[in-house]
């Protein structure tokens, strides 16, 4: 039902491409804040800067900012587009349900923050020296505000733009639920390869990033609707935010803790995969009930009759 109710409303393939063309000019369009204030900051050093020189070059509490902006701008562009270009509203491009359910979004926020404080807590008391205390109070509390404001509306663009919109475009091209599940979740996957921990770890971790969409796709497919991953997405990004980081990863904030242990591959890339992540989806099917999962996630997408007046 959550990609097959596109049916309803205008879903012709170039619609989408259209969509996601403007979507990316409103993410270009909100880089230029960060440009300008870096140009204002550093001059013509700015032309000569690299990515990392860039990330460094400003505030962390300024540079998350910054760095979440385009994505904020992407978020109010899709929505904005999406009743207009499709004319779907926002509660058919998030769920199936006759309405967005936010129990579902806490649920899966507060499932995944107490599985980070938890295991972050555990991973501090084995290994201490791999953690150093950073916490500043001013420093900390500006970061709260950014990130409690603008990390929600950086994971909630990408899922309502990977997991809503081009499932449900590229879902009713292909007629079926698995091809949106496997483009979306390498297309996502795909767009991580810039990040700081590809350069710092290696193509390996791209397991994760790809794995990731998966699971969160398969998240929705079953579930039918994105509740649930927007609430998932969002504790992770912020909780990481707020209260560890590293220098090699793409967040860069005034943290309580820095992680200072040099990183390695290892099972920890392969373990949120193949162990967490299937833990997670057993925990929301058995609350949800879900089942028939081999037609929700390699399905048909069936298009609805039309209904035939009545004989009398």
């Amino acid at each position: 039902m959550f990609i097959s109710q596109v049916y309803r409303f205008k879903y012709d393939f170039w619609r989408y491409i259209i969509g996601t063309l403007v979507v990316i000019a409103g993410i270009v369009l909100g880089q230029f804040p960060f440009l300008i204030a870096l140009f204002l900051e550093k001059g013509a050093e700015t032309l000569s800067m690299s990515e990392s020189e860039m990330m460094t070059a400003l505030d962390s509490n300024y540079f998350l900012f910054y760095m979440l902006l385009p994505f904020a701008v992407g978020l109010a562009v899709l929505l904005f587009l999406v009743p207009k270009l499709h004319g779907q509203p926002i509660t058919a491009l998030t769920t199936a349900r006759k309405k967005i359910d936010w129990g579902r979004f806490w649920f899966a926020f507060g499932l995944l923050a107490v599985f980070i404080i938890l295991t972050t807590a555990g991973d501090y008391w084995a290994n201490p020296e791999d953690y150093l205390y950073n916490f500043q109070l001013v420093p900390f509390l500006i970061l709260c505000v950014v990130a409690i404001l603008f990390v929600p509306l950086q994971t909630s663009f990408e899922e309502y733009f990977f997991r809503a919109y081009l499932m449900q475009g590229f879902g009713t091209l292909a007629g079926n639920r698995w091809v949106p599940l496997l483009v979306t979740s390498l297309i996502f996957g795909g767009l991580h390869f810039l990040n700081p921990e590809v350069t710092k770890l290696g193509n390996i971790i791209m397991i994760h990033y790809i794995g990731t969409g998966f699971f969160l796709g398969i998240m929705t497919l079953m579930d039918e609707g994105i509740e649930l991953a927007l609430g998932f997405h969002a504790a992770n990004n912020l909780l990481t935010a707020l209260i560890v980081t590293a220098d090699w990863t793409a967040f860069q904030t005034h943290s309580i803790f820095k992680d200072v242990s040099e990183p390695s591959l290892g099972w920890d890339v392969l373990i949120p995969v193949l162990v967490i992540y299937p833990l997670f989806l057993f925990i929301m099917a058995r609350k949800y009930g879900w089942s028939n999962w081999k037609n929700k996630i390699f399905g048909k997408v069936e298009k609805p009759m039309p209904v035939e007046a009545s004989e009398f």
